[in-house]
């Protein structure tokens, strides 16, 4: 197998002469053909297309030559459609792409076809995911995907439709509750997510704070509404709000205050109007002084939840106002009471010159002594 001899017949002439040329040029022309197959070979190998044999050959050399050089073309067109359909697949993302080798067969088809095989699949995959994840992006939650993949396809697959189920579930709870709330008017609706983690878990949990805060704000006017229509007035919002709806629950309490403080107020003047027209009609007629001063206190004493009192009337002596006592209720000794005062003499006094009352509260234990049949006690308030 040693390639390059040459036949050396020193002082060979005539026929031996041609015959060591001979020998010696079929040696040259063999090294030539098999050194260039062995060179383009070598560099096929090492995957290296770029090269062919051109040695001059004839006969099988030639076939040979030939064969080599076409499976180098064929292995050029292969590599070629292979590098165009994983550059246009990987690289570009151009989907449907196939290899097209002309005049392949055995492995070189088996291997065009198997290229072909993984592109057709992996563009029947991908588009599937387009598909479905372009329909989830515009709101439509009704497809599903359906591919017939393995591996980590098949995980991918199975991770996309969770994610949709997971999302219709959250869009139909979200819009259920809306609509209860919004346009039924039902409160105290819950979203209920199964499975839902991470974002979609917090969406659902600020959803429904949202509900229950609501609810809550909600059915505390209901209920404070509801009673103050009943007129009571001693209810107000107490529930925890902010924004718009902290203004409206101030509001409905400042309407409440003011509703409370009128009807008071109503209730004031219908009392003094209804018990000024009972004295006067109990008075009229009566002509008595001391009669009218002790059917006034008889009267006005219980009105006011009074257990004691003196009445006093004003009288002018010697260009002097003199208050001057007519009348008594729940006093023990009459005498002990005092018979008369000057304006600004003690609280009396005080009370009758300024034209106001004065309330004297936790009076001393002496000051007063209220009696009853079965004891005293002092006034708890002296006005």
């Amino acid at each position: 197998g040693k390639l390059g001899g040459q036949a050396q017949v020193p002082e060979a002439a005539g026929i031996w002469r041609d015959l060591t040329d001979n020998v010696n040029l079929l040696a040259n022309n063999l090294t030539a053909q098999v050194r260039n197959i062995a060179d383009v070979t070598t560099s096929v190998a090492k995957g290296d297309l770029s090269k062919k044999i051109t040695v001059d050959a004839k006969g099988e050399v030639l076939e040979l030559k030939n064969t080599v050089n076409t499976m180098v073309d064929q292995l050029n067109s292969f590599a070629a459609e292979v590098t165009r359909v994983a550059k246009e697949v990987g690289t570009e993302g151009k989907l449907g792409g196939q290899a097209d080798v002309k005049g392949v067969s055995g492995t070189w088809k088996d291997l065009t076809d198997n290229v072909n095989f993984m592109a057709s699949n992996l563009t029947t995959q991908v588009r599937g995911i387009v598909r479905v994840v372009t329909a989830v992006a515009n709101g439509d939650l009704s497809q599903k995907l359906v591919v017939d993949a393995k591996g980590e396809i098949a995980a991918l697959a199975e991770t996309i439709n969770f994610m949709i189920d997971t999302l219709s579930t959250f869009g139909d709870q979200v819009t259920n509750m809306a609509r209860e709330v919004g346009i039924e008017g039902k409160l105290g609706g819950q979203a209920r997510v199964p499975g839902a983690s991470g974002l979609w878990r917090d969406l659902t949990d600020n959803v429904n704070a949202m509900a229950t805060n609501l609810t809550n704000q909600v059915r505390s006017i209901a209920d404070v509404a509801t009673a103050v229509t009943k007129g009571d007035l001693t209810r107000s919002v107490a529930v925890e709000a902010s924004g718009e709806m902290a203004s409206l629950k101030d509001n409905i309490n400042e309407m409440i205050r003011n509703l409370k403080e009128q009807t008071l107020k109503n209730a004031e003047q219908d009392w003094l109007k209804t018990n000024l027209a009972r004295f006067s009609r109990m008075l009229q007629g009566e002509r008595d002084l001391t009669t009218v001063s002790n059917l006034i206190m008889s009267e006005l004493a219980p009105l006011v939840n009074a257990q004691y009192g003196v009445f006093y009337v004003a009288k002018r002596e010697e260009n002097e106002t003199v208050l001057e006592l007519a009348a008594s209720y729940g006093a023990e000794k009459r005498g002990e009471l005092k018979p008369s005062f000057n304006l600004r003499e003690g609280l009396v006094g005080q009370a009758a010159a300024d034209k106001r009352p004065i309330l004297l509260k936790n009076a001393p234990g002496d000051f007063i002594r209220i009696g009853a049949g079965l004891g005293h006690s002092a006034p708890a308030n002296v006005n």
